[in-house]
């Protein structure tokens, strides 16, 4: 569900949609998120001082119960 909301969102926000890559590796308790972009791309999904990847990170958190808590992304 996770992996879903994140390459939809992601999508909407790049140019070139077909090369999204989202993937989530789990460790014990903790989560990562790795997502991959067209080179061209990568300043549209960090966004001005970071504030697009935070607002991202922030949904993730939002809809992950706390047992399940993102450690990275």
């Amino acid at each position: 569900m996770i992996k879903e909301l994140v390459l939809y969102a992601v999508k909407q926000i790049v140019s070139k949609p077909d090369q999204v890559a989202v993937t989530v590796n789990k460790s014990g308790e903790k989560s990562s998120i790795e997502i991959s972009v067209h080179e061209s791309d990568r300043g549209k999904v960090i966004g001005r001082n970071g504030q697009t990847i935070k607002a991202l990170r922030m949904l993730v958190n939002a809809i992950t119960p706390d047992e399940q808590r993102i450690a990275r992304f």
